[in-house]
């Protein structure tokens, strides 16, 4: 099986709409912060990709299903798992749930571009081999 991340995210009043619901967009903010911070917990971060790899990775795709409403100051848990590892992409499974709950979840497939001119290029091996090897272990 592999190893699931997971950030725990409190629903704010600036993420809710009048009606005090997650803003259906901000879902799609949750994930990212998850993804973020599973690159961190790996040892990369973003700036430093770019500076040192000449890499940034970017949203291709994004397929979401919105189960049932999160709202203001909820508590949620934000997972991240990579689904399938492509040359140049990582297809990440994600979860919003609240007290085991599933309240979204979706499918983001995310390229690796050439900061420069934004055309796909390869996972570095640096950090394709950490992913790979699943050197963190996720709670």
């Amino acid at each position: 099986m592999k190893p699931v991340f997971s950030i725990p995210v409190r629903v704010y009043y600036e993420d809710t709409d009048s009606g005090a619901v997650v803003y259906y967009a901000n879902y799609l903010k949750f994930m990212e912060r998850a993804r973020t911070e599973w690159l961190r917990a790996l040892g990369f971060e973003q700036d430093e990709l770019i500076r040192r790899d000449g890499v940034i990775f970017a949203v291709r795709s994004a397929k979401i299903e919105f189960l049932k409403p999160a709202r203001f100051n909820d508590m949620l848990q934000v997972t991240a798992q990579v689904g399938r590892r492509g040359k140049a992409s990582l297809t990440f499974a994600q979860e919003i749930r609240r007290d085991g709950l599933t309240l979204c979840e979706g499918e983001v497939k995310v390229a690796c571009l050439d900061a420069a001119t934004f055309a796909p290029r390869p996972i570095p091996e640096s950090i394709g081999s950490k992913i790979d090897k699943g050197t963190a272990a996720w709670t």
